[in-house]
Parts: C-alpha cells; structure tokens; sequence
C-alpha cells in the first residue's frame, strides 16, 4: 500500500450519535431566507466513473455559493449569527431571527466580528458581516496572495497581514477577542473555544441535504456508497463524516480525506492515534494548508474517516485541469477530492477493500472554484 494512504479499518462499523437531520433542515431554512441562497449543482463524471470501474462518480460543486467561491458562507453564515444573538441575549437557534433585525441590535450594542483566515473562510465571515453591517477585522499570512486579500476587503472588511502561518495568527485573534464586544469566529476549536467551531459544522450540513437529494435523482434513487472530502483543519471533515455515518443511514457510507501531501496533519495524527500539529510546507492547496486539526473535529475524524489521502500538487493540478475539461470549475482544494479518488483506485488492494466497485456512488465534495496559483513544475 502507498505510504500517502492510511486505512482506518475501525470506522467502518462507527455510528456518529447526534441530531443531524433536525440541526440540517433548521439551517437550510436559515439559508434559504439570505440574499442570493443558490443550491449548488452536482455533476456526474461517466467517463471517469467507466475509467476506474466505479458505478457513479458525482461532483457536489461549491464554486459558486451565494455568490462566493467556496462552500464556507454555509458555515460562517450560520456562525456568525448563532454567535451575535447569543452576544446580544436573543434566541436565534430556530433561525426565525431575521439577519437585518439581528444586524440593527449588533450595532446599537456596538459589535464588531474578528478572524482568521488562509482566504475563502475569511471571506465568507466579512460576507455575512456585510449582510448584518458589522465591523470586521480579518487577519491573514504572509503569503496568501495580493488578489485574495482585495476580495476579502472588497467585502468591506479590514485585512491585516502577519509574517507566519494560519496556526501564528490565533493568539492574535484570541487576545483581539478580549475586548467585551469583539467576537472572534473560526471553524477551528482549540481549548477554550468550542462553540463557534460547531455552529460551522452545522452549516455545512445544507450542502450535505442538497448532495442527497441530488445524488438520489441522478442514480435511479441509489444513495451515496462513498464522500471524498478535502480536509484542512477538519470542520468540513467533521460534517461529512458525521453527515454519513448518522444513526438510521443504512448501508452507511465510506467517508475519505485529502490532504496535501506537505499539510498531513488528519494522516499523521491517525497514524499517532492521537492529535498532532505538523509542521506545514507550501503548497497550492492554500486553504488545506493546516497544521493542527480542530479539537472539536478530531474525534469524529479519529472514529469515522475511513481512509486518509495525502496528494501533490501536481496531481491536485492535474485534477483541476482533467475537471475543467469536463467543464467544473474548480482550485487546487476542490479538485483534491478527485485526485484522490484516482490516487486510491491506482492501488487495486486499497480499492477493494475500500469497497470501490461497479455498484459505487461516489460523491467527490468540490469545495473551491476556480482561483489563480503557481502551477507547480
């Protein structure tokens, strides 16, 4: 077996207990109230299907959700707004709040949203900020691009840059979160700071109704078998997973997890049995690019992910490239699903026991469109 795969045999038999279906249809009747509220398409990829052997291979495609590049304005929405009516005092957690009456207390009492971000994330906070008209302040690396920072601030944020990586730029945040009115809102949790993580988590659980439903009517009502999901800190991670393995899902699905090859923090925490930070290099995959898993996203991953992927960039690239000709739009993130399943099913041994066969429904999570980057050489 390939040393960029890790079999988790254990998740196989593994139930996530929690109240997945209800938490989902509050949330997409959440969405569905905000501006621009789109159900991304999910698109069917019959020649690779043909190619590996599998049954159906299905793009959920997210490079356009609410108008923004990425899937995350489905959990920063959600989060920003269970956070400032908890703030404020008022119950939003039936979503039946609306944002702008939300948004109109916020600034009376003087709000004001801090985070961090390697790009899309950020983006997505100072996007349902804008929405409520609260003061945003988004801090970001060094090396996120010239570009990416102007989007951000195209959605009237305020963008402040450090020299250092994603995990150098909490204790900023954290301490900037000290001032009585300022809330700090991430996807990742860490000790002390568990909330607002899982408010993301239950955001993303729209897009998981929607491939559903979608999967069911472009299969003859055959429900997915396997989820490829690319995983940086593990929020999405941690839906996906929890999404496939609820109570009542019979047969449940196998769920994957991509990571860049120099970002193996979910692989190498697996292999330890335990969490670990690894030490991150570059890599075109910019919004995979963690060190450190969430702790809140950790032991679901730790039970239920079913198999870890690790992949280059050049094969990220060439996944971009191979979608694209298939007209998906996709980055370097969201073409990571796909080069995974091809890094997988190249490994006949890991194929199978992974159950990848003729009668497979694979639904590959598409979380980025498309973006610019260095093509690697």
């Amino acid at each position: 077996m390939s040393s960029s795969i890790h079999i988790n045999p254990d998740a196989r038999g593994w139930t996530h207990e929690g109240s997945r279906a209800k938490n989902e249809g509050t949330v997409l009747a959440f969405h569905e109230t905000l501006p621009d509220y789109n159900k991304t398409p999910l698109h069917s990829l019959p020649h690779v299907a043909r190619e590996l052997g599998l049954g159906h291979v299905l793009v959920k495609d997210e490079s356009n959700r609410f108008g923004l590049p990425a899937f995350k304005i489905l959990g920063a929405s959600w989060a920003v707004y269970r956070a400032v009516g908890w703030h404020l005092g008022i119950p939003v957690a039936d979503g039946q709040v609306p944002i702008a009456e939300l948004g109109v207390k916020a600034r009376k009492a003087g709000v004001e949203i801090v985070t961090a971000t390697e790009g899309n994330c950020g983006r997505a906070v100072a996007r349902m900020a804008k929405y409520m008209g609260i003061p945003v302040r988004v801090w970001v690396p060094g090396f996120m691009p010239q570009d990416t920072r102007e989007v951000i601030r195209s959605e009237g944020a305020e963008v402040n840059v450090i020299e250092g990586s994603y995990d150098d730029l909490i204790p900023i945040v954290w301490e900037e979160a000290e001032d009585k009115d300022t809330l700090l809102i991430l996807d990742v949790s860490f000790e002390g700071f568990n909330d607002i993580p899982k408010y993301f988590v239950q955001g993303y659980g729209t897009m998981l109704a929607e491939a559903d439903q979608q999967v069911l009517g472009s299969t003859g009502q055959k429900a997915a078998t396997h989820a490829i999901v690319p995983t940086g800190a593990g929020s999405v991670a941690e839906a996906v997973t929890a999404h496939y393995k609820s109570p009542g899902r019979e047969p449940k699905a196998m769920v994957l997890a991509v990571e860049p090859v120099n970002a193996a923090c979910l692989q190498e925490s697996l292999k330890a049995g335990r969490s670990v930070t690894f030490e991150t290099g570059e890599t075109i995959m910019n919004g995979l690019n963690c060190g450190t898993l969430s702790t809140t996203a950790w032991p679901v991953l730790k039970a239920g992910i079913d198999a870890s992927i690790t992949i280059s960039d050049a094969e990220s690239h060439a996944a971009v490239q191979e979608l694209k000709a298939a007209r998906i739009s996709a980055g370097p993130c969201g073409a990571a699903a796909l080069a995974a399943l091809r890094r997988v099913c190249a490994d006949a041994a890991v194929k199978e026991k992974q159950g990848l066969n003729e009668n497979s429904v694979v639904v590959l999570y598409c979380t980025e469109g498309p973006r610019e980057y260095p093509v690697p050489k």
